[in-house]
């Protein structure tokens, strides 16, 4: 394959610095990939994954512009190519939809949205050189159902599932597969910051009673990459039972 580094296909996880990111990077490094560690402002996290993972560098970039987004195009096309992409990077402000503000909603559509339609446009081109490549979009059950204070969030995340469904169906004569991993609630900074009242009242919802791990979310990432060589077009739903899809 031409899209490799030191003989291992390359994947890129956006937000690969943190949380559900990082997991996924640690468990494509596991298949064999080089892995492009995308992060933004999360520097130090970022580089002591990249100083964990042999096979691996860093691609700082604001993916909520243009320009940042180019800047990682032009590094992967320099270094042959990229054979999966997982679009990760995301970012919320709670608010109820009678005081949400205007600037907010351009900021949350730019790094969720835009970024996932725009960077999978630019990185696509790449894989259509090879004939190959593995797009995982990470989604969220509140594209589905909603969630009070997060019509904004909600609407970028039902817009990458109907992307997931259209680039799929678009990328396909290319062997270029495409699905969304839409989570429910997962253990992250975010969650780890909830107070007891407000973990208790999430728990109440998931019939497993538990929340997720970013290892298992990784862990169904990878066998799409790896496995799931007849899934395109899907949007697959981890979150405990709290909805079906």
């Amino acid at each position: 394959m031409k899209s490799k580094q030191n003989g291992a296909s390359i994947a890129l996880v956006t937000g690969g610095g943190t949380g559900i990111g990082a997991a996924c990077c640690r468990e494509l490094a596991t298949a064999g990939f080089t892995i492009a560690i995308h992060y933004n402002r999360s520097h130090e996290s970022a580089k002591k994954l990249h100083a964990e993972l042999k096979n691996s560098f860093l691609l700082q970039a604001d993916i909520s512009t243009q320009q940042g987004m180019d800047s990682i195009y032009r590094e992967l096309r320099e270094r042959g190519g990229v054979e999966v992409l997982v679009n990760n990077a995301g970012m919320t402000v709670d608010a109820p939809l009678l005081t949400a503000k205007l600037e907010d909603f351009d900021r949350i559509t730019a790094t969720n949205m835009r970024s996932t339609w725009y960077l999978t446009k630019r990185v696509a081109r790449l894989m259509v050189r090879n004939r190959r490549g593995r797009i995982i979009n990470i989604s969220s059950v509140v594209g589905s159902v909603g969630n009070p204070t997060q019509t904004i969030y909600g609407m970028t995340k039902a817009a990458i599932d109907n992307f997931t469904k259209t680039a799929a169906i678009e990328l396909a004569p290319y062997n270029i597969l495409v699905n969304s991993v839409a989570l429910g609630f997962i253990a992250t900074q975010m969650t780890e910051m909830l107070s007891e009242k407000a973990r208790d009242a999430i728990l109440s919802r998931i019939p497993l009673g538990r929340i997720g791990t970013p290892e298992e979310v990784a862990q169904f990432v990878r066998f799409l990459v790896v496995k799931g060589s007849y899934c395109t077009g899907a949007v697959f739903h981890i979150n405990g039972g709290m909805h079906g899809g």
